[in-house]
């Protein structure tokens, strides 16, 4: 089954979340163009990382980012991952990604499992404490958000369970642009699976983004990749290429779990 994405590698204004909403908007209209069937955003896209005002500027219950994806999903009829949220709750503010199906209905919600601390995001956010898997057209696929791709035994909790694509959203840093890409292209080859990782571009007061955003095979090859400024990064990928790399090196049948403890 064949899927074009399309990555909207935002510039996201700090702190501001209704001139982020009109800036994704603009995108994703330009995106709709292409005729993608699935639309993803990056990581915080709606405050970026104005962590100390997340009390007054965090989305409760992510209900306004939920609003706004559905209205698109279902007038469009295309998949959205939808990035991630400050999501406001009653036990406190997650890092959380929200995917919508092209019907416009809400299938999954990822909050961030690892916080990242050289940010400070564990001084305002709370951890998340449940998997990202989730299901679109009959396909397992997994959303992750930035620093978890650190965490190789996360991914393959994900992929050992049958994930096909790994979906990242992400504020990765310029400073750190070679273990963003390192790191997206060995979890392609060691998981056998696609990898589709948007990144933010610009900066904010504190940090200058990377951009390159990428669209990777299960081979570990570069389908697309961003420049570091605002764009649309693009790619069809086939999933039943998945099935074809994980038998012709069947490293999901060769794993001995038991010594791995």
């Amino acid at each position: 089954m064949k899927l074009k994405i399309a990555c909207l590698q935002m510039d996201i204004m700090f702190g501001k979340p209704k001139k982020n909403y009109e800036a994704a908007d603009a995108m994703i209209e330009k995106a709709l163009t292409s005729n993608p069937d699935v639309i993803v955003l990056p990581e915080l896209w709606t405050t970026g990382y104005d962590l100390t005002r997340l009390d007054d500027i965090a989305d409760q219950d992510a209900a306004a980012a939920l609003a706004f994806l559905k209205g698109i999903a279902k007038n469009n009829h295309v998949h959205l991952v939808g990035g991630s949220v400050a999501n406001k709750t009653a036990d406190g503010v997650y890092n959380t990604l929200l995917v919508v199906d092209k019907n416009g209905e809400p299938i999954h919600q990822y909050s961030k499992l690892h916080l990242f601390k050289l940010m400070n995001e564990h001084l305002y956010l709370t951890g998340g404490k449940a998997k990202g898997a989730f299901s679109l057209e009959n396909r397992l696929f997994a959303g992750m958000i930035c620093y978890d791709i650190r965490f190789p035994e996360w991914i393959r909790a994900h992929t050992a369970e049958g994930a096909e694509a790994l979906f990242v959203v992400a504020e990765w840093p310029l400073a750190r642009l070679a273990h963003w890409r390192a790191l997206l292209i060995a979890r392609a080859i060691e998981n056998q699976c696609y990898v589709i990782a948007c990144n933010r571009a610009g900066s904010d007061p504190e940090n200058v983004f990377a951009g390159h955003s990428m669209i990777i095979d299960p081979w570990g090859e570069v389908l697309a990749e961003g420049s570091e400024d605002k764009e649309i990064v693009e790619a069809e990928i086939d999933l039943d290429k998945v099935k074809e790399v994980r038998t012709m090196i069947p490293i999901f049948t060769d794993r001995r779990p038991e010594f791995y403890q």
